[in-house]
């Protein structure tokens, strides 16, 4: 498994509130242009549907676990990413973890995973905004 964090002055709620409302993830993830199916206003477990990436290509993903408030995974083209709010005292963790096939993990390590490593940190900061909460 591959684990992207960032700790984050925002409360949790804040944070959960971006990570899965697919509505809301153009905010910290730009080449993310919308999404459907996958659950409304926050992610569903056992939607399927997809999101858009770059305004063109649809990606099929489907929702395969969700704890409020804590964390959703979905499995894309058989990548499950865990997409993960952890509380802290003052703040929270966001991460996302990468599980796959060992290959497949090395090779998301070199590519994905510091487009990854670089969301995470952008979903931390976005979170701290005045206007995340809304």
């Amino acid at each position: 498994m591959l684990r992207y964090q960032a700790d984050t002055a925002a409360d949790a709620a804040t944070a959960w509130a971006l990570l899965a409302r697919p509505d809301r993830w153009s905010d910290w993830a730009p080449h993310v242009r919308g999404a459907w199916g996958l659950g409304e206003p926050e992610v569903r477990e056992g939607a399927r549907g997809a999101a858009r990436l770059l305004g063109v290509v649809p990606v099929p993903a489907r929702i395969t676990a969700v704890e409020e408030g804590r964390s959703w995974t979905w499995d894309v083209g058989g990548i499950l990413m865990d997409h993960v709010v952890e509380p802290l005292e003052r703040g929270a963790v966001v991460a996302v973890q990468l599980r796959a096939p060992a290959p497949v993990e090395a090779l998301l390590a070199r590519t994905y995973g510091p487009v990854v490593a670089l969301l995470v940190r952008r979903l931390a900061r976005v979170a701290e905004r005045p206007s995340a909460g809304r």
